[in-house]
């Protein structure tokens, strides 16, 4: 009996297997089957899958190169305004699609544009990428330039939004995923100083208010967030006012826009489409921008809002894989907020 016992415990030390495993370990290896709808390029995460989704359709092609196209805003004659950030050009895109550009200092990286109630055009420019941006005001054909948050200031505005007083808020584009240290500040109607609103973001990007001006919505580049931010005047965030409502998958959340019912639309830079939130920060769509799938246009920057329409455009490049630069449409949920238009 001894040895019976001694002959098992070698057999099992030496790992010798019965029948049913060998039998076991000639099956197939268990495998993963992952289907057509996540092998693409850009797959939808699995919880924004079966959101409602549209593919919007070309619009306008402004060029066969891949130009980073940014900011566009209408200004009070209806004419499209957008810009290219490294060459620093401003475009304009008539209604009837007659596109012509100008460079009003070729020493300027634009990144966001607003118009004023006043008729001049604001900009958010990047500077040095570091931290020597401006913001500078010009006139409708670019001339006049003025400096409104000098480069010696230390900030990296990239996108700006005025409210109803004249005065704007805008977006410090410093930072990376583990430096919290760019954040949004306001300008008031009468010029000053910038002043701290939000501190502590991770490449602050796209910015907006509701119609009601009493939220603030920001996206966080390289946190890949969409903050929430409910202001008691334009300066102070109410108190408990402050909330992450959506992390994004995949990251990305670029330039964003609000229409008439406070929806709010965000470009996700890298994944070609945009996605749009109700006032809650609710996600209740999405528009997908054609070849994404097969990985073209997916440079998906911003959009913006046609006054008195719904007529939403959406702005992307294709960088280097051929398809150059082109502005989608789609019909937005709402049509555009007033402020959107000319600025307050």
């Amino acid at each position: 009996m001894s040895r019976l016992i001694v002959m098992l415990t070698l057999g099992a030390a030496l790992g010798l297997a019965s029948p049913s495993a060998r039998a076991a370990d000639d099956a197939p290896l268990p495998a993963l089957t992952i289907g057509p709808a996540l092998r693409g390029a850009v797959p939808l995460p699995t919880a924004e899958a079966d959101l409602p989704s549209v593919e919007a359709r070309e619009y306008f092609k402004v060029s066969d190169k891949g130009l980073q196209l940014e900011c566009p805003t209408f200004d009070a004659r209806g004419d499209l305004l957008f810009c290219e950030v490294f060459g620093g050009t401003v475009f304009r895109l008539t209604p009837q699609k007659e596109l012509t550009g100008f460079v009003p200092d070729a020493d300027l990286r634009p990144a966001g544009l607003a118009v004023h109630r006043n008729g001049r055009v604001y900009m958010a420019e990047l500077g040095d990428f570091a931290d020597r941006g401006s913001v500078v005001s010009m006139a409708a054909d670019g001339s006049d330039l003025r400096t409104v948050v000098s480069r010696d200031d230390g900030f990296l505005p990239d996108d700006l939004v005025f409210d109803k007083a004249g005065g704007f808020y805008f977006t410090d584009f410093k930072g990376g995923s583990s430096m919290p240290v760019g954040g949004v500040y306001y300008v008031g109607p009468d010029g000053g100083a910038p002043t701290l609103v939000v501190p502590n973001l991770r490449i602050a990007n796209g910015i907006g208010l509701s119609p009601d001006e009493k939220t603030l919505w920001v996206t966080e580049l390289a946190g890949g967030q969409l903050h929430r931010v409910a202001l008691s005047d334009p300066t102070t965030i109410a108190p408990f006012g402050s909330s992450v409502v959506y992390t994004f998958v995949g990251g990305g959340p670029d330039s964003l826009r609000i229409d008439a019912a406070g929806n709010v639309y965000v470009a996700l830079h890298g994944q070609g489409r945009i996605m749009v939130f109700n006032p809650s920060g609710f996600p209740m769509g999405q528009y997908l921008l054609p070849g994404r799938d097969k990985g073209h246009n997916l440079r998906s920057t911003s959009m913006v809002i046609r006054p008195g329409t719904d007529e939403l455009l959406i702005f992307t490049n294709d960088w280097d894989k051929g398809m150059g630069s082109r502005i989608f449409v789609a019909r937005a949920l709402a049509q555009a907020t007033p402020m959107s238009a000319a600025g307050p």
